[in-house]
């Protein structure tokens, strides 16, 4: 609950708690989230090695972080939909699935990413 007598920095401290606390809860409680941080981790690994460019970092960092951000959308719309209708319903999960959806297009556009990044270094 946000207190009225916080000031602006104080205000942007708090939110920055509860942000890195989310980022957390979805590290450790998400498997889809762990998934994805292993792979970001493996890949960011494999850039060093690999001595990638700075645009190709650019590239592969854009797109760990829209995997990630999907992922994360995802998962928030899951458990709204899950608390507001725990019960199977079609529209629900008609709206899961287009969630669902959603992180598969970032994964795959990440994937693609990776290929046109690597692949040339292992020809």
């Amino acid at each position: 609950m946000k207190d009225p007598n916080d000031s602006f920095f104080i205000g942007r401290i708090k939110s920055l708690k509860f942000a890195i606390r989310g980022v957390l809860l979805l590290i450790t409680t998400e498997h889809s989230i762990m998934v994805q941080f292993s792979i970001a981790i493996l890949v960011t690994i494999l850039g060093f090695v690999m001595d990638i460019s700075a645009i190709e970092w650019m590239f592969q960092l854009l797109a760990i972080g829209m995997v990630l951000v999907a992922e994360s959308l995802n998962t928030g719309i899951e458990k709204l939909s899950d608390f507001i209708h725990p019960d199977y319903h079609k529209r629900i999960g008609f709206i899961k699935d287009i969630s669902a959806g959603a992180a598969t297009f970032a994964a795959i556009i990440a994937f693609i990413i990776g290929l046109i990044i690597y692949i040339p270094k292992f020809s």
